[in-house]
């Protein structure tokens, strides 16, 4: 990339922009037109300078399912500030926390916070649509492709997130190469279940816009037939979702019946969707490609894709890297391993961040010379598919035999009336440790724990099985693992 261009993400996006660019809020109708859009994104930048910012200022952007939180998103990359979306419930009790991790000299949500004294009169309060303002437009800050454009919390976290540093080079890098993995055009238009704050959901927002697409947003999935609706009524084009979410389109929703007669693609990331749903999904949609992808925060978003027409022949594997990252598979010294050895997964790009904010000692054990430490275990074949194995941690050792909390899971949630499954460690007087399972049934159904204990080897020492109304999720709807032992030992959502 030529290093006297302005690298400034957002506006190479607004650039972008096409005559399908709408942006679309499902649950009222609201449609912004792309005109509009191109205006949208400098306006809500320029008013956040206004205000009293300057570019490299850290701002706090409570994100919800809508098009504004995106809008003020977008506007403050264009403005050169640092962008920092976080969940809009968890800002309202937290902003305090956050703006002492972040520095932020300024929050923004869509209705307004009330967070008593937390920011002692330093921190500058926005709300509402900012593009309303009276503030002079200005062009796109002039940014470096090493600039910081964002600051992504990592998922799953608890507390205070850690806080991932992106630049605008990365942003350009991955939603570019993600666009070549999935091979998608002009006039493409995205269903969004997935919040901004998220970084699947924000590159679900990049790579649309930036093809000159448009986003339809949508926060009734609890309500999952309302939003297969709306992907007809607004010809929607892809759907994204992590495995939670196709667990509740195949047992809770009437997708059978569904047409989609404009869908073009499944995307799948955020964890392990057990192959068998997989097939599930693919057979009620024979026509429409299902892409299987990995990915970490740490590096923008996707680190690999799986094309849809190879899965039949490797079932299971996350595909091959993007076509500007480089993966190793090295063992616990370092040293690279061969095809079909289990390792850890590092990667090297223009996609891999600059590290953490404000944490030096993490930064430096996960990112060295350019390379990220995944702490996923995974293979990788000879023609360079990859395999996740698990994460380091995500294990347990039953007698001396160390086995996969998500091959546990896999196993359990392809079994006859079961929803979806957690799996957990408990200590165990004789194999060392032993599962602990947390099973949601299907709705209506009956799950026979003694069927549960007859489908798995032999050889997984199991302590308990309790059947649960529903598991731990974080809020982008990954299952919280932290929290499982504590469910298991306490009954938390039990049923009766």
């Amino acid at each position: 990339m030529d290093s006297s261009a302005n690298c400034n993400f957002a506006s190479r996006l607004a650039e972008r922009l096409g005559p399908h660019s709408h942006l679309i809020d499902a649950a009222t109708g609201r449609t912004i037109e792309p005109a509009a859009v191109r205006c949208l994104i400098p306006a809500c930048g320029s008013a956040l300078i206004a205000s009293g910012l300057r570019q490299g200022d850290r701002v706090l952007i409570g994100c919800s399912l809508s098009p504004a939180s995106a809008l003020v998103y977008l506007g403050a990359i264009y403005a050169g500030l640092v962008a920092v979306p976080v969940e809009d419930r968890v800002l309202a009790t937290s902003a305090a926390a956050f703006v002492a991790a972040t520095g932020a000299r300024a929050v923004w949500n869509e209705t307004g916070l009330a967070w008593g004294e937390a920011g002692n009169g330093s921190v500058i309060l926005l709300q509402g649509d900012l593009s309303m303002g009276s503030a002079e437009l200005r062009p796109a800050a002039a940014c470096a492709a090493s600039d910081l454009a964002a600051l992504m919390a990592t998922s799953g976290s608890t507390g205070v997130p850690r806080f991932v540093m992106v630049t605008h080079g990365n942003l350009i890098a991955n939603t570019e190469a993600i666009v070549r993995s999935q091979r998608l055009g002009t006039g493409e238009r995205a269903m969004m279940i997935l919040p901004v704050n998220y970084c699947f959901g924000a590159s679900l927002l990049h790579t649309h816009l930036y093809q000159g697409g448009g986003v339809v947003f949508d926060r009734r999935f609890m309500f999952p037939d309302k939003v297969l609706q709306a992907m007809t009524d607004f010809g929607c084009t892809t759907f994204a979702g992590v495995p939670t979410v196709y667990n509740v389109l195949l047992r809770r929703s009437g997708i059978r019946q569904a047409s989609l007669p404009c869908l073009r693609r499944f995307l799948q990331a955020g964890g392990a969707l057990a192959p068998g749903k997989i097939d599930e999904m693919r057979a009620i949609f024979p026509l429409v490609p299902f892409y299987v992808m990995y990915g970490q925060t740490e590096a923008t978003a996707r680190i690999s894709c799986m094309e849809s027409e190879r899965w039949e022949e490797k079932p299971g594997s996350v595909g091959r890297p993007l076509d500007n990252l480089t993966v190793s598979i090295v063992d616990e010294a370092g040293s690279e391993l061969p095809p079909g050895q289990i390792g850890e997964l590092l990667a090297c790009g223009p996609s891999i961040c600059a590290g953490y904010w404000n944490d030096p000692d993490e930064t430096s054990r996960v990112f060295h010379d350019g390379w990220l430490r995944t702490g996923d275990l995974a293979r990788q074949d000879e023609e360079g598919y990859l395999w996740i194995e698990g994460r380091r941690g995500a294990f347990l050792k039953i007698r001396g035999t160390r086995i996969s909390f998500a091959e546990v899971e896999g196993r359990v949630a392809a079994m006859t009336g079961v929803y979806e499954c957690g799996a957990c460690a408990v200590q165990h007087p004789d194999a060392g440790e032993a599962l602990a399972l947390l099973i949601v049934p299907d709705q209506g159904s009956r799950v026979d724990p003694d069927e549960i204990r007859r489908g798995l080897p032999a050889h997984w020492t199991l302590d308990s099985i309790r059947m649960v109304s529903e598991l731990p999720k974080t809020s982008s709807g990954k299952l919280a693992r932290s929290m499982l032992a504590a469910w298991a030992k306490d009954g938390h959502a039990a049923i009766a």
